[in-house]
């Protein structure tokens, strides 16, 4: 279904931002009545010659024709004198479609390709929606010769928009940075609302910047950053088939960004805010939530019981109901499979120490953690009082409009 309900009220205040215009992109996009009949839901954004393009994608064992055909073309330049494109619909993922799903992105890309006369290797596409239905690509493709027509280099909120599904509002973010004395920019965009857990989620991610770098150099940087960004971040534990981060550099701004921690903070920044915004409109969500486990044997194990108290149904509907239930942490530490010692365990709310070596805290007063969790950013820390690894996660809480949107979902 579209996405008729109201804003999520953890929405960024103020709407859609005003990002850079990224020299060397420009977008269209078309209602092709995929699915929807009322709004957009295909976006072309066209990428100059000379650029470099490095993606991550979900590790479902089905994952969709889509993110296989992308990981086939992933480092591949068949001309240096052509450019890119990612083309992108919402209302079908194209997943679990069998032979039908690899000719619909054959017959896709191949017409893009033919359109705006590049190789049909440079052409990314991307597909979110509905599962196990065939994708209706006569209608993407009939579009073609429009969407090409009307590329225009400020049109990145409309291809915000025309990506969406369950989303409650349209997702971008931007930073900048001065490398050499030089500006550069990172404009992005995202949707995702639910089935949300890392392995990437059940997102598409399209991020711009007109640094200059290697195909190489881009993929090492965005697949450092998405560890901390987009695979930190769980919605309802359940990951999709059809996740794609794609990142563009064109490389127009002439500034070299080669193994440039200053540029990777700026990437680093915009993924990092995505990926929030990503959880703030998590279907039903009430509560933004961060996850953070300090005093773990190592980090491997800080990240194993993180991931159980944010993914917990029971944690996420005490939250929902605003109750400072340190018991069904505890809980969480306990089944995550990672190292942990009862005596040794301490738990905040906040600023409120609620649990001290394994059990509740002397000065705990319930209701200065009731207060805090009225809050719509809240804090859960844990200190396993084990050692020095660590991890911090993202997540919300678990409310009925979680079960209205995904029960309903196809109809």
């Amino acid at each position: 279904m579209a996405s008729t309900t109201k804003i999520s009220p953890l929405a960024p205040k103020g709407g859609f931002p005003k990002l850079p215009v990224i020299d060397g992109i420009r977008f269209s996009t078309i209602a092709a009545g995929v699915k929807y009949s009322d709004r957009t839901d295909v976006m072309l954004a066209e990428i100059a010659a000379g650029s470099a393009i490095a993606g991550v994608f979900t590790k479902s064992s089905t994952r969709s024709a889509p993110v296989l055909d992308c990981q086939s073309k992933m480092g591949r330049v068949e001309d240096d004198a052509k450019g890119f494109a990612f083309l992108v619909n919402s209302g079908n993922s194209n997943a679990f479609t069998g032979g039908i799903g690899v000719s619909a992105v054959e017959a896709i890309t191949r017409k893009t390709a033919d359109t705006l006369a590049l190789p049909v290797s440079h052409i990314y596409t991307g597909s979110t929606g509905v599962i196990g239905e065939p994708l209706p690509y006569d209608k993407i493709t009939n579009t073609l010769d429009e969407l090409s027509q009307t590329l225009r280099a400020d049109r990145i909120e409309d291809a915000a928009r025309a990506i969406m599904t369950t989303d409650t509002f349209a997702k971008g973010a931007s930073a900048t940075c001065e490398i050499g004395g030089v500006e550069v920019s990172v404009s992005g965009i995202a949707k995702g609302s639910g089935m949300i857990a890392p392995d990437m989620a059940t997102m598409l991610v399209y991020i711009f910047t007109d640094a200059k770098i290697s195909q190489l150099g881009l993929q090492e940087m965005v697949s450092r950053l998405n560890e901390g960004t987009f695979n930190s971040i769980t919605v309802d534990s359940d990951t999709s088939t059809s996740d794609s981060l794609l990142v563009a550099a064109t490389g127009t701004s002439g500034a070299n960004v080669e193994d440039n921690e200053t540029f990777e903070r700026t990437l680093g920044v915009v993924m990092k805010d995505l990926a929030h915004q990503v959880v703030r409109d998590g279907e039903g969500a009430t509560k933004f939530v961060e996850i953070r486990v300090e005093g773990a044997d190592n980090n491997i194990d800080a990240r194993k019981v993180a991931m159980s108290i944010a993914n917990s149904p029971l944690v996420k509907t005490a939250i929902a109901g605003e109750d400072p239930n340190w018991g069904r942490v505890v809980m969480a530490v306990g089944k995550s499979g990672a190292s942990a010692d009862r005596d040794r365990l301490s738990i905040w709310f906040g600023d409120v120490l609620v649990a001290k070596n394994g059990w509740v805290s002397p000065d705990y007063i319930e209701a200065d953690a009731a207060a805090h969790m009225k809050n719509e950013d809240l804090l859960i820390r844990v200190d396993l009082g084990l050692g020095a690894g660590q991890s911090t996660v993202w997540t919300c809480d678990l409310t009925h409009g979680y079960i209205e949107i995904n029960a309903d979902y196809r109809s």
